[in-house]
C-alpha cells in the first residue's frame, strides 16, 4: 500500500483507486488467513522447540528439539508463503497493471529455499517416515509380547476340553504373575475304554520352562498311547528329558488312566503334589510313585490300581493351589479334601471354580500358576 503514492507521483494517476479484480481480492483474503494459522503453528512449534532444549539441556535427548525445529522452519516457509502471495494477489486487485503482478514473483524467493533445501526436506520425510515404521514395528512387538504368553498357555492349559461319553470333566486355570505358563494339562483317549488324563508342572519361570512344558505335554501324549502303564512312560519321558541337557527343568506330573471295562483307575506321579480321590465315602490322596522328571538318571517309577466305580471323583492339581499362601500359612492339601467332602456330588466344573476362588480369597495375588482337574465317573 505505501508504494500507491510513489506510483502517483510518476504516473499522474493512482491504479489503485477502484478495485479492479475482485476475485484476487478474496483469494489474498484467504491466503492471508492461511498465512495466520502457519505463522501461529511456527510459533507454537518455536515455544515447543525452546521448551524441549531447556529440559534436556545437558542430555543427549534432543531429537525431539530437532524434531520441532524443523517442523517450525517448515510452518514458517508456509506462512512467508502465503503472505507474499496474499500481498501480491491484494495489490493485483486494485489494479489494471500487470505490473503489481511483479510482486507475485516474491513467490520465487520461498520457492528457491524450498528447491535449495528440498533434498534436506526430503531426507528428514524418509527419516520420520523410518522411525514411524520402526515404532509401528515395535508396537507390534509389544502386542505380540503380551498376547505370547496368553497364546501359549492356551495351549498348554486349554480352556476348552473334549466331552467323553461315561466321564464328567471339569477344569479351571488361573495364570500367576510370572511371564510365562509352566502349568499344563491334558485329557485324551487311548483306547475304545481307556481315558487318560494328567497334569504338570515345570519348576521355574520364563520361557525356558515353557518350551519344556510345552514339550512334556506333547510327548506323553505319545508315550501314554504306546505303554499301557503310565509308570513306563514316565520312565521314558524322564529319559528323554536327562538327554536334553537341561537337568534344571524338572518336571512333576500326575497321571491317571480309567479303565471303564476293568473298573479301574491306575495312578503314576513324579514328584507331583497327590491327586484326591473320592471313593466309597472318603477321600484318598494319590501320593507319588517316582522322583521329579529330569532329577535322577536311575529313578524308577510304578503305578497303583484302585477300584474305579461310578460316581468316583477325581481332582488333580498344581502347587500353585496347595502352595498359595497368605502370610506364612500355606492353603494346603487338607483344605482341598475338605471341598471334596462337602459336597462331592456337585458339578465338575463348580468343584474346580470353587477351589480356585477359595485360593484366590486365601492369597490375593496368586503369586503362582494354578490348574485344576476334576474327573467324575457317571
Amino acid at each position: 500500500m505505501v508504494l500507491a503514492p510513489a506510483m502517483i507521483a510518476a504516473g499522474g494517476s493512482s491504479n489503485l483507486s477502484v478495485l479492479e479484480q475482485p476475485w484476487l481480492t478474496a483469494a489474498a483474503l484467504i491466503c492471508a488467513v492461511a498465512a495466520f494459522v502457519w505463522a501461529r503453528a511456527a510459533a507454537r512449534l518455536a515455544r515447543a522447540a525452546r521448551r524441549i532444549e531447556e529440559e534436556t539441556r545437558g542430555s543427549n535427548t534432543s531429537e525431539a528439539a530437532r524434531l520441532a525445529r524443523i517442523a517450525f522452519n517448515k510452518d514458517l516457509h508456509a506462512a512467508v508463503l502465503y503472505s507474499i502471495v496474499a500481498a501480491g494477489l491484494f495489490l493485483a486487485g486494485f489494479s489494471k497493471s500487470p505490473w503489481f503482478e511483479v510482486l507475485l514473483l516474491g513467490v520465487t524467493v520461498p520457492a528457491v529455499t524450498s528447491v535449495r533445501y528440498g533434498p534436506r526436506v526430503l531426507a528428514e520425510a524418509r527419516l520420520s517416515e523410518q522411525r514411524s515404521r520402526l515404532e509401528r514395528r515395535a508396537e507390534e512387538i509389544l502386542a505380540q509380547e503380551e498376547l505370547a504368553p496368553r497364546r501359549w498357555a492356551a495351549r498348554l492349559a486349554p480352556e476348552d476340553l473334549p466331552a467323553y461319553d461315561g466321564f464328567d470333566i471339569g477344569w479351571a486355570y488361573e495364570p500367576g504373575t510370572g511371564v510365562m505358563a509352566g502349568d499344563f494339562y491334558d485329557v485324551f483317549a487311548t483306547g475304545p475304554n481307556r481315558l487318560a488324563v494328567f497334569i504338570g508342572d515345570v519348576a521355574g519361570h520364563g520361557i525356558e520352562p515353557s518350551i519344556t512344558a510345552f514339550q512334556v505335554k506333547h510327548v506323553l501324549r505319545i508315550f501314554l498311547r504306546q505303554y499301557r502303564d503310565p509308570s513306563q512312560a514316565l520312565e521314558e519321558i524322564n529319559k528323554t528329558l536327562l538327554t536334553m541337557g537341561r537337568p534344571e527343568d524338572m518336571v512333576s506330573v500326575s497321571i491317571l488312566v480309567f479303565d471303564t471295562v476293568a473298573g479301574t483307575l491306575r495312578h503314576a506321579s513324579a514328584g507331583h503334589p497327590p491327586a484326591l480321590v473320592w471313593h466309597q465315602g472318603e477321600v484318598i490322596p494319590l501320593h507319588a510313585t517316582g522322583p521329579l522328571l529330569a532329577l535322577d538318571p536311575e529313578g524308577t517309577y510304578f503305578s497303583r490300581d484302585i477300584p474305579l466305580e461310578v460316581g468316583d471323583l477325581a481332582v488333580l492339581y498344581t502347587d500353585g493351589l496347595t502352595e498359595a499362601r497368605s502370610g506364612g500359612q500355606l492353603f494346603g492339601e487338607e483344605r482341598v479334601a475338605q471341598s471334596i467332602r462337602r459336597d462331592p456330588g456337585q458339578d465338575t466344573t463348580v468343584i474346580c471354580k470353587t477351589l480356585l476362588e477359595a485360593a484366590r480369597d486365601f492369597a490375593s495375588p496368586l503369586v503362582d500358576d494354578v490348574a485344576i482337574l476334576a474327573i467324575r465317573r457317571v
